[in-house]
């Protein structure tokens, strides 16, 4: 037993040891993606592509499901965009309360005959609805049977879309006014077809917003928020820019992307069976690009585009990411047939086996790992120093990379202005490592459990607050 337990110990120092250095190999990456950007950024003004009568057009799809408070305040924000040609496919999906009525009263709907064509199987439409007021002649409202999840909703909205570029977001998350203008960007720029592009997303939770636009950006005074803002800022500036840099993203998230429409309905659109559906998307218009021999890019840009609401409260934290870590052993088990096979070129031989050993393997090596350090606590000798020097090491690089993420985070955007937020940002970064990472590999450890059961599927309700005005109103 003690032989095993050492075996498996000097397995976890040498695997410990490869993942730092994928981590620092990917901070490099990161940065210099990030550079380049910046240094190319003036390209294509993006006051060009406002300005201009003959761009592409893009629509904007979001699912709604009992969003009566606050759809109104949504609607208005999303059709706010600066962008010469664009549309907002609001998909109604089976709401039970009165989000429909709102919306027909609210912006003068009317049911209208439209053509269209189920490219992707959906649930039953009940009909579309335009209105009768020209200024909101951008809006177009899909009422829809309940599809029991945000991709059959998204799906329905994909095949109403008249232009070839579609942004998925959420109902509920505002957008930057020039969100469109930088995710059609790399569209435009790249000779190479690109297939997807995505934005960072930030917290929304304690910030103001006016007019459906950010007004002022705050650090969360939530606890469980706070531990959440420096996840997405390291995992954005850190990791979906690396992977961009070397054409690796198989993640798009689904509160943010753009895509190109054919594309999407080729590879069969969103699976509403997954629940992690834009990584499952992902993968298959991958999948698809390597079977046609086409090359292709999806492009993730360093610009905080999009804010969102998180969870504040650590039974509706939990379940969310019990969701995450089942869609993502969901979605490289479905596609397994990638896994090191030279047919799906950097798909199958460096991504998956990165998503595989890594992504997945993280939390079970970790639990393992606890559990043979609680079994030579209790029964064998332990050297306690090198266990402090080895725990030591870890925590600090863990913390490195968070601080880093910080650094350069308010470096380039600023968007805490006072001090005090950013003293409070930093104290969070050497307890997120003790406190929120443990519940992070707790979490997974139960998606993966549920996976291997069977249990059933459920996406579970996001309880919403709603955002604050400059006047302290919840809306």
């Amino acid at each position: 037993m003690e032989n095993i337990i050492k075996t498996y110990e000097n397995f976890l120092i040498y695997y410990s040891i490869s993942y730092i250095l994928i981590y620092l190999f990917l901070a490099i990456l990161s940065w210099i993606a990030i550079r380049t950007y910046f240094q190319s950024k003036y390209f294509l003004l993006k006051e060009v592509l406002i300005k201009s009568n003959h761009t592409v057009g893009v629509s904007i799809v979001a699912p709604a499901f009992n969003e009566a408070v606050t759809i109104v305040y949504n609607v208005k924000s999303l059709l706010s965009q600066e962008y010469p040609k664009f549309e907002v496919v609001i998909i109604n999906d089976g709401s039970t309360d009165d989000t429909l009525a709102i919306l027909i009263e609210e912006f003068s709907l009317v049911k209208v005959d439209f053509f269209y064509q189920e490219k992707i199987p959906t649930q039953t439409l009940r009909g579309h609805y335009k209105s009768t007021n020209p200024v909101y002649s951008k809006l177009l409202i899909v009422d829809k049977v309940n599809g029991k999840s945000k991709a059959d909703g998204s799906n329905a909205g994909i095949n109403s879309a008249k232009y070839p570029l579609f942004i998925c977001t959420d109902v509920d998350c505002i957008l930057r006014k020039d969100t469109i203008s930088m995710l059609v960007k790399p569209f435009i720029e790249n000779t190479e077809k690109v297939i997807a592009t995505g934005a960072a997303i930030r917290i929304s939770n304690s910030c103001e917003f006016k007019d459906g636009m950010l007004y002022k950006s705050h650090f969360p005074t939530n606890f469980f928020a706070r531990f959440q803002e420096l996840e997405y800022t390291r995992s954005y500036l850190f990791g979906r820019m690396a992977w961009s840099k070397i054409n690796g993203l198989l993640l798009v998230s689904g509160g943010l992307g753009m895509f190109d429409k054919e594309t999407v309905i080729q590879a069969g659109g969103y699976w509403h069976q997954s629940l992690g559906e834009d990584m499952e998307l992902i993968t298959r218009m991958r999948k698809l690009m390597h079977l046609k021999k086409e090359k292709f890019l999806i492009i993730y840009i360093p610009e905080s585009l999009c804010w969102t609401e998180v969870p504040a409260s650590m039974r509706i934290f939990i379940r969310q990411r019990i969701r995450w870590a089942r869609g993502l052993i969901q979605t490289l088990y479905l596609h397994r047939e990638v896994l090191f096979n030279p047919k799906y070129g950097k798909t199958g031989l460096l991504i998956f086996p990165y998503y595989l050993f890594y992504e997945l393997a993280v939390p079970v090596l970790e639990t393992l790992g606890l559990i043979a350090l609680l079994v030579n606590i209790m029964f064998f000798d332990i050297n306690y120093h090198y266990l402090s020097i080895g725990s030591a090491f870890v925590y600090l690089f863990y913390i490195s990379i968070t601080l880093i993420s910080v650094f350069l985070d308010q470096l380039i955007y600023k968007h805490y202005t006072g001090m005090k937020e950013i003293i409070i940002l930093i104290l969070m970064v050497f307890i997120e490592p003790i406190i929120f990472h443990p519940l992070n590999v707790f979490a997974s450890i139960q998606g993966y459990w549920h996976f291997l059961r069977q249990k059933e599927r459920k996406w579970g309700i996001m309880i919403r607050k709603g955002f604050t005005t400059p006047q302290n109103q919840t809306l």
